[in-house]
């Protein structure tokens, strides 16, 4: 990763540059305030760990880290909820370090996997998963309550 970026955890000042990423994630546009609500309650909850990679106080990567303790594993499991990079930042190693120290971060909570659910359309994230070590072994449903 270049030396001028920074990886950081995130603060409610960080919140529009959050915003402008997940909307670009998800080539959707949110309802900003619901998101800054949900974003505070997050950022003041323990079980949330929000890392965002920031250059010359922009930030141009994010991953929301959601830490559960599973039944099923007897153990705590981080989940990462959000991570995307700025198109304009892509494929100069930012990912693969937002995702070494989200997992570093995940260790030191206490959690025994990481766990991500990607949609099933976005190649590119999952040849990046599976380089960065993930196995494939999950089908994710969903149904809409709407």
């Amino acid at each position: 990763m270049p030396k001028d970026y920074i990886l950081r955890k995130a603060t409610v000042e960080d919140c529009k540059g959050v915003y402008d990423l997940i909307c670009e994630l998800e080539d959707e546009t949110f309802n900003y305030s619901k998101f800054l609500d949900i974003f505070c309650v997050q950022l003041s909850d323990k079980n949330y760990y929000c890392l965002v990679c920031e250059k010359e106080q922009k930030i141009v990567g994010v991953l929301n880290l959601r830490f559960e303790a599973q039944l099923h594993h007897t153990d705590y499991i981080a989940e990462i909820m959000e991570f995307v990079v700025s198109s304009l930042c892509r494929n100069m190693g930012i990912g693969k370090e937002i995702f070494k120290k989200a997992s570093q971060i995940a260790r030191e909570f206490g959690c025994v996997q990481i766990e991500v659910a990607s949609n099933k359309l976005r190649k590119d994230a999952h040849r990046f998963y599976l380089r960065e070590g993930m196995q494939n072994c999950h089908f994710k449903f969903f149904k809409s309550l709407l």
